[in-house]
């Protein structure tokens, strides 16, 4: 047996001494790399932006080409852009970085401002007080809901269920009792600026695709409340007071209609409140209202603090796309509807928002929910049929039109199964046939799915 106490064996315990001690410590620095890659989802930032796909594209396996599709000379100025939003490959480019006008996809941006700064259950409230410095008169304060409407009981405006007058009158004259009402202040004083986007067109509220944004109006300021395209007045507030004025009834018979800012002494004696801004959204898009899409603008800016002007509509839009986790750096937004040709936004951009539509993160869902569908609803009701039926209800997707630009951007569950997200822009001298080259081009990435190729010329050129 050897001498413990000899020197060689000293050494040797030293040594054994220092490996333990230096195993030791790599246990426990692993086991403080392993905590850390365990670490709870809650410590990581949710709203981290994430725009650009980190995955580069392969054509291995991917011989599915809609190059032909794309060169289609209807598609004239093509930005588009197809991902797959499980593994962030971009399957199919062309001038996707590229920022262009929106047109009505513009709608999405906003949809999401509104559901991260607003959220799904806002209601608008309208009210009405009594002026205690100026007896008889009443003040009727818009806060911004363009729904409310005029129509009788019994009957729906394009809004279903949406907040009535006469049921404003009744409270009104619940509380005048036989009190006759001689003056009616409209404060619509809630929205600062300009309520008409220089760069649109008057030709789109004469022919009842918008109204001027007024915190105070009825049914969206159309002539009839139950056509969708009707045209525009342009003196919103002033047919609010009309419709409210007649609906009051005898005790206002004699009213005088004032548009000014309310008073400070002032009793509330009536209120009205919205459908939640999550059904504004669904009607919104599925049939492209531009009128919701400015109101929950404005709706958004004012909630952060902002003064509800179209110049506070880029700052606040961008403000509630990071809180949705995403970079609008660089992008412009001049309006909410996408009605103005000076919105600037790349189809990379479109497509990191649909990918978080699709994964229906935070209220999203509601977007999701609301797309039309190919050959089925909304607005591509009566799109997708013929030679593009295959894709009858496979194709979720929001619709742009302007006088220089058609869009297409959405959500595709393809012919293999797999999930695509899409944008499609054609700017430049567009004509009704776009449409129509648009959808095939769409068509032919539902039918490629995972196998799209990322050939953008055909072969023979």
């Amino acid at each position: 047996m050897p001498n413990s106490n000899s020197p060689l064996n000293y050494l040797r315990q030293i040594a054994i001494g220092a490996v333990c001690g230096l195993l030791l410590l790599v246990l426990i620095i692993g086991g403080f790399t392993l905590a850390s890659t365990g670490a709870s989802p809650q410590a990581t930032d949710t709203n981290t932006p994430t725009n650009t796909p980190t995955v580069s594209p392969t054509a291995e396996g991917r011989d599915c080409s809609v190059a032909d599709l794309a060169a289609d000379p209807r598609l004239v100025g093509l930005h588009a852009q197809v991902l797959n939003p499980e593994t962030n490959e971009v399957l199919f480019d062309i001038q996707g970085d590229v920022a262009t006008q929106t047109a009505s996809v513009m709608k999405l941006f906003t949809a999401t401002a509104a559901l991260q700064v607003l959220g799904p259950n806002y209601r608008v409230q309208t009210k009405v007080y009594a002026d205690l410095d100026n007896p008889g008169q009443i003040v009727v304060v818009g806060a911004g809901d363009p729904t409310l409407s005029r129509v009788g009981v019994g009957k729906q405006s394009v809004y279903k269920d949406a907040p009535k007058i006469s049921d404003m009158a009744v409270q009104i004259n619940a509380w005048a009792r036989a009190t006759p009402i001689t003056s009616i202040v409209l404060d619509s004083s809630y929205f600062t600026g300009p309520t008409w986007e220089a760069d649109v067109p008057d030709s789109e509220r004469t022919l009842g695709y918008q109204s001027h944004v007024t915190a105070l109006q009825v049914d969206g300021d159309r002539d009839n409340p139950a056509l969708e395209t009707s045209p525009r007045s342009n003196d919103p507030v002033g047919r609010a007071g009309t419709a409210i004025k007649k609906a009051i009834g005898p005790l206002a018979a004699n009213a005088v209609l004032t548009q000014a800012k309310a008073g400070t002494n002032l009793l509330q004696i009536a209120v009205v409140q919205s459908q939640p801004i999550s059904k504004w959204i669904k009607h919104m898009l599925q049939v492209s209202d531009n009128t919701e899409a400015e109101f929950l603008a404005r709706l958004v800016s004012k909630q952060l603090g902002y003064d509800g002007s179209f110049a506070s509509v880029d700052a606040a839009i961008k403000q509630g796309l990071i809180r949705a986790g995403l970079d609008p750096t660089g992008l412009l937004f001049k309006d909410g509807s996408g009605e103005s040709e000076n919105n600037l936004v790349p189809a990379t951009f479109i497509n990191a928002l649909l990918k978080k539509i699709l994964n229906e993160e935070g209220d999203l869902e509601v977007i999701k929910q609301a797309l039309p569908i190919a050959a089925e609803t909304g607005s591509l009701a009566n799109r997708f049929r013929g030679d593009n039926i295959d894709a009858a209800g496979k194709i979720f997707a929001k619709t742009g039109w302007t006088k220089r630009e058609y869009s297409l951007a959405g959500i595709i569950k393809a012919k293999d199964d797999t999930d695509l997200v899409f944008s499609i822009a054609s700017v430049g001298e567009v004509n009704q046939t776009t449409k129509a080259a648009i959808d095939n081009l769409a068509t032919g990435f539902f039918r490629c799915g995972n196998k799209l190729s990322t050939e953008t010329k055909p072969a023979t050129e």
